[in-house]
């Protein structure tokens, strides 16, 4: 045997590289095998419940870097609360109704809809459904997700919609749902209603107008010669006006240009001579709007009434004071119409053409009909002038295509009717960021009633009847009974059956004395049906509960999942269904772009993953700030990917150097080690409490640079490398090495049950190559015990902080000696320490200097004040640097003059030598 042989160098089997996009799918099976997510929740059954509601992605395409960030955040939280004292099960689930799916069929898959009825044209969706969940699910799953994934939640399934329509029932039966004639977003390439959850703003092109509407009727406040001015920048909606809207207490003035007098708000007048080139603008009247309430002006175009109203939304930011009302097509329009008995005129249908209600413009696209209104207004001589603006306009966020305010009969929720339970209720829930509060706190308060009918195929339906004088019927009776067909049958028999058939048996009304019914054809809103989940999983299912711990998705949600959660649950059952609210930001590209495949920039989670594997991605998730926007790119996750190799060689290098540890046999008690080991173990304790307070507090960044720098520079750069000579040297058996190995064993374990959440692959494949320990998965362990630090292990930290402070110095004195050519290796040099009176007392009482420094000799030589010239000089400390006197042993390569004194070891210093005969006789 060679003297190499007799060093206990480190042996694993555990792999240097980490070869995670092989392994990781063969890891994934054998926990599917072992029933890994089972086994979890056995384990944990009887602590205290921790409920983390999944928000339903929505079941079309391949997942994108959104997905993957929402889907690994939700797994940290379930993985870590559950080694952390908490019974934590994972429902996902899936949105399954709605237009994409619908233009999936018809334009990817190109179904012809109208060739079918409506129910074979709902179940080719539910295959569609079905097809796209079962490819995500696997891709979730491949993230290395942990969940109950044969067992998920779909919002398409008998038993959702079942509980869906009770909810519905129950908010009817409150007195929250009606159905009106008012304006709402209207989506003429869906050809639908939507709510303002589906709603995004993106810049438009549109013509800005001036136009003047002469007076008809100046009601003795005005002469009758004037002409009122309105501004807008949608032409299209001046066929629908009704009325001129002025804020009752604005000072308006009548001026004179040229021949003509105008009627305008005093505020505007200086911007409005500069836009529309006035020259005179004599002030001939003036008056408080309220005195102009109804006065009559002229239709410009059809010369019918349009009168003269107050509103309170009326400003002079903008426009001439005096707003253009179509009660049809604008909210505020509507509401202040609505209280002069104005008609919701709308004349157009539900393509966004004109109807034959608005003549010379029949069969007109909406946006198409701009430029021969505003012709037909400037051939009248009531346009005063035309240009174009680039301004913030409502799209479709499904189809990204404009939509239109259009007044059609919808269901609506009443929120206003419980809209102070709504607000009570958010100020009861923990949100995380605290901004979050605000942000929904104002979205409900300034939110209108919720637009909640559809006119699609592709969802629940309405479960309203009709009864032979029109009357909408929803009873208790109805409303159980159709939940109980859906439950039964699935809800595609409300197009497939007769009416009379979806009534319970023998049903009356009153509203029907023939007994003839109709039904609603309408479907409810997506968001209704995902903002259901709180009673058609939490409730449903034995395993989880209401209300749940914490709802987290992006921050787009608080307009959507969140808002419409909170709806449904405060309506139905009177307080929130979560009790804190977590969200996160958009994921960018490297340089803080929105990701788009035209420009190329689009980082794919699959491929990420094929490339690097799933826990660089997840190590990815960790390493940012999600709370705001994150980005994401090559460069980025190769930085990532370094970091993952960094912890990946320290636990390799632990695991070689347990190779002959037993903890039964080998443990050394913590008392019984030296300082430094002792050090390490408090150290590791910092660690453990830094680390669980990250997961405790969602703070996963926290836990990513704690373990980062503990592995890097606490281990590495510090204990493993001074530890190194004592774990190769020393006999196999040493008290000192088993006292190092004992640090190293409950370190790695403590760091694998750490890192577990974050890396769970990783962490799996370490878990097994760990000598002595129970579980048979780190996943069915508990994350190691958090303790106070007692004074002594405080006072120890105090003392070797100083003691690491003066070892940064010797480490930078022998860099610029080995810059100078002074020495080679650190193992080649003898320093000779200078320290103030304090650190002196420190050193001497820590022994084995030489090995703190790594270097073959250490002395102190003196105090700070006794530092000869030469010294390099610290804050602390002194040092003088110099080479070693002797020759270099061969066993342990430190430069000694004790080489050579053991004659049958010529090339031994005495303390190898010694070790070599005593415990390797065969050498």
């Amino acid at each position: 045997m060679s003297y190499k042989e007799t060093l206990l160098m480190p042996k694993t089997k555990f792999p240097m590289r980490g070869n995670l996009p092989n392994k990781e799918p063969e890891r994934q099976k054998q926990w599917e095998e072992d029933n890994m997510y089972e086994r979890v929740q056995e384990r944990t059954k009887g602590r205290p419940l921790f409920v983390l509601h999944d928000g339903p992605p929505y079941a079309n395409g391949d997942i994108h870097m959104g997905h993957a960030l929402n889907k690994v955040l939700k797994d940290f939280i379930v993985r870590s609360r559950s080694m952390m004292g908490y019974h934590a099960p994972y429902v996902p689930g899936w949105d399954t109704h709605g237009l994409p799916i619908e233009t999936a069929l018809t334009k990817n898959k190109k179904v012809k809809r109208k060739e079918m009825t409506i129910a074979e044209f709902r179940k080719l969706c539910e295959e569609y459904a079905h097809e796209q969940i079962n490819s995500q699910r696997e891709q979730f799953k491949r993230l290395g997700v942990r969940g109950d994934w044969d067992n998920p939640y779909i919002t398409l399934t008998h038993e959702y919609e079942a509980q869906q329509i009770k909810v519905f029932g129950e908010m009817a039966k409150k007195g929250y749902i009606y159905k009106g004639k008012k304006p709402v977003y209207w989506s003429p390439s869906s050809e639908s209603a939507l709510a303002e959850a589906e709603i995004e703003y993106h810049d438009k092109r549109s013509p800005s107008i001036y136009v003047a509407f002469d007076v008809k009727d100046g009601k003795q406040v005005l002469d009758g010669d004037e002409k009122f001015i309105i501004w807008t920048t949608t032409p299209w909606t001046i066929p629908a006006n009704l009325a001129i809207t002025v804020h009752p207490e604005l000072t308006y003035v009548v001026v004179q240009e040229g021949e003509q007098k105008y009627v305008i708000a005093e505020g505007r007048l200086e911007e409005l001579k500069k836009e529309l080139e006035w020259e005179q603008a004599a002030i001939v009247k003036k008056c408080k709007g309220q005195e102009l309430e109804h006065v009559m002006a002229a239709h410009p175009l059809y010369g019918r009434d349009s009168l003269i109203i107050l509103g309170d939304h009326v400003t002079i930011d903008a426009g001439t004071g005096c707003v253009h009302t179509a009660p049809g097509h604008g909210e505020d329009d509507y509401v202040v119409g609505k209280q002069y008995g104005l008609d919701a005129f709308c004349p157009v249908d539900d393509k966004g053409h004109f109807t034959n209600e608005a003549p010379g413009f029949e069969g007109m696209f909406y946006d198409e009909a701009n430029k021969p209104i505003t012709q037909k207004l400037d051939e009248l001589g009531s346009l005063l002038k035309l240009q174009f603006i680039t301004h913030s306009y409502p799209h479709d966020w499904r189809t990204k295509k404009p939509v239109i305010f259009r007044a059609t009969a919808q269901w609506f929720a009443s929120i206003e009717d419980f809209r102070e339970d709504l607000l009570e209720a958010i100020r009861s829930v923990s949100w995380i960021p605290e901004w979050g509060e605000t942000r929904l706190y104002n979205m409900v308060r300034d939110r209108g009633d919720w637009c909640i009918s559809r006119q699609r195929a592709w969802g629940v339906p309405i479960p309203i009847f009709y009864g032979e004088d029109g009357e909408a019927i929803i009873t208790d009776q109805t409303i159980n009974h159709v939940s109980d067909l859906f439950r039964k049958h699935g809800s595609n028999i409300w197009f497939e059956w007769e009416t009379k058939e979806l009534l319970p048996d023998g049903f009356t009304s009153e509203h029907s004395p023939n007994g003839d019914f109709t039904r609603e054809m309408d479907i409810m809103d997506v968001w209704f049906d995902s903002g259901s989940s709180h009673q058609a999983v939490l409730e449903e299912r034995e395993d989880l509960r209401f209300p749940a711990d914490m709802y987290l998705e992006g921050s787009d949600q608080y307009r959507g999942w969140f808002n419409s959660s909170l709806s449904t649950s405060v309506a139905v059952k009177g307080q929130s269904p979560y009790k804190s609210i977590l969200s996160h930001g958009f994921a960018l590209d490297g340089e803080g772009r929105k990701m788009s495949k035209s420009m190329g920039n689009v980082v794919v989670p699959n491929k990420v993953m094929k490339q690097l594997g799933a826990d660089i991605l997840r190590l990815w998730v960790a390493s940012v700030d999600y709370q705001a926007d994150v980005r994401i790119s090559d460069d980025i996750l190769k930085q990532v990917a370094e970091v993952y190799r960094k912890l990946r060689n320290t636990f390799r290098f632990m695991l070689g150097n347990l190779n002959d540890f037993d903890p039964k046999t080998n443990r050394v008690p913590v008392d019984d080690m030296s300082e430094l080991d002792q050090y390490m173990v408090v150290k590791l304790q910092e660690l453990i409490n830094k680390v669980q307070q990250g997961y405790e507090n969602y703070q996963f960044m926290t836990v990513y640079h704690a373990l980062h720098n503990f592995c890097t520079i606490e281990l590495s750069s510090f204990y493993m490398d001074i530890a190194k000579d004592t774990l190769y040297i020393e006999a196999e058996n040493n008290k000192n090495r088993r006292a190092i190995q004992t640090v190293m064993f409950d370190t790695l374990q403590s760091l694998i049950q750490l890192a577990a959440p974050i890396i769970p692959h990783t962490a799996e494949e370490v878990w097994e190559f760990i000598p002595g320990t129970d579980a048979d998965s780190v996943q069915l362990t508990d994350m190691p015990r958090e303790s106070m630090l007692t004074e002594k292990d405080k006072e120890l930290l105090s003392k070797w902080d100083q003691i690491m402070a003066a070892r940064d110095d010797v480490l930078k004195a022998l860099e610029n000696a080995r810059n100078e050519k002074k020495i080679g290796k650190s193992l080649t040099a003898e320093i000779k320490l200078y320290p103030e009176e304090e650190l002196k007392a420190l050193l001497e009482k820590a022994g084995d200097l030489d090995k703190l420094f790594i270097v073959s000799k250490a002395s102190i030589a003196g105090e700070k004040s006794e530092a000869p010239s030469e010294a390099e000089m610290f804050e602390n400390t002194s040092v003088i640097v110099i080479p070693a006197e002797g020759e270099t042993c061969a066993r342990c390569w430190t430069v000694t003059e004790t080489v050579g004194n053991d004659e049958k070891h010529p090339d031994l210093c005495e303390k190898c030598a010694d070790i070599v005969t005593t415990h390797y006789s065969e050498v």
